[in-house]
């Protein structure tokens, strides 16, 4: 599947708010806008929109302080989730960074 394709699986508001973020940080130009649109590409090739909605909830649950977040950061499910999310964003800036 063309990378393009596969980001039709994720909600138009989950591609903005990646892009925005990933321009937020990385600079606010056309060719960054080129870039980050690739890297939510790439990653959306690579992960099913539910796998990449479960990562992003570890993460950012793991973020809590204290017991809840705990589990969060602990569990073997969570770690998996991370790792299979850190594996696709490095995927995604070898091919568009």
């Amino acid at each position: 599947m063309h990378a393009a394709a596969a980001t039709r699986d994720y909600p138009t508001a989950v591609v903005v708010d990646y892009v925005l973020g990933c321009m937020r940080s990385n600079g606010q130009t056309r060719d960054m806008l080129e870039r980050c649109s690739c890297s939510i590409d790439v990653i959306a090739s690579l992960l099913p929109y539910e796998r990449y909605e479960s990562a992003e909830t570890v993460r950012r649950m793991s973020q809590m302080t204290g017991e809840a977040g705990g589990i969060f950061r602990e569990s073997a499910p969570a770690k998996a989730a991370d790792a299979e999310l850190r594996r696709a964003q490095a995927e995604a800036d070898v091919r568009c960074f």
